[in-house]
């Protein structure tokens, strides 16, 4: 390779590397303000449920929301999970879920993004206190400037209490 040939395979590829880390700036700019957005959508997820209140809980997620709960069970509608919330508030008056963030990565290609971070949950049943907990994983969707949740995975890694 001549002296000339390997200074312009250079020049071109430096070239190619400072439009990708320019990209890269531009793109985290954006990213970020997706990041805090879906962290103060969880923000107010878990203010509702510390209130009870099912129908605010209802308004992050999406349409077709599905949830895999803690004990495995799947839940399929929106709707379904919502009227949960309500019945599991009426019978525990005491109880409250948080989760907590960790990752959030948006995505590059689609109005996508994961969450992954763990919750714990605790409430007062007829042997007493209880508290499970695990690790989640939610699914985002950007609909105009609003992201909402359209799946969610919560895994129960560990329960203390007498009615575990």
């Amino acid at each position: 390779m001549a002296a000339g040939q390997g200074m312009r395979t250079n020049r071109a590829a430096r070239a190619a590397l400072a439009l990708l880390l320019i990209g890269a700036i531009a793109t985290g700019a954006d990213t970020g303000d997706d990041v805090d957005a879906i962290r103060e959508q969880r923000a107010k997820s878990n203010a509702a449920i510390e209130r009870h209140d099912a129908d605010a809980i209802g308004a992050i997620l999406d349409d077709d929301y599905v949830i895999t709960i803690s004990t495995g069970q799947i839940e399929r509608s929106k709707a379904g999970h919502v009227k949960g919330f309500a019945e599991h508030f009426a019978e525990f008056p005491d109880v409250v879920y948080v989760r907590t963030p960790g990752e959030i990565t948006i995505s590059s290609a689609y109005p996508l993004a994961i969450e992954h971070g763990t919750w714990v949950g605790r409430r007062t049943t007829a042997g007493g206190p209880l508290e499970i907990g695990g690790e989640y994983t939610a699914a985002w969707r950007k609909a105009g400037d609003t992201w909402r949740v359209y799946s969610e995975l919560f895994v129960g890694l560990y329960c203390k209490g007498t009615d575990c």
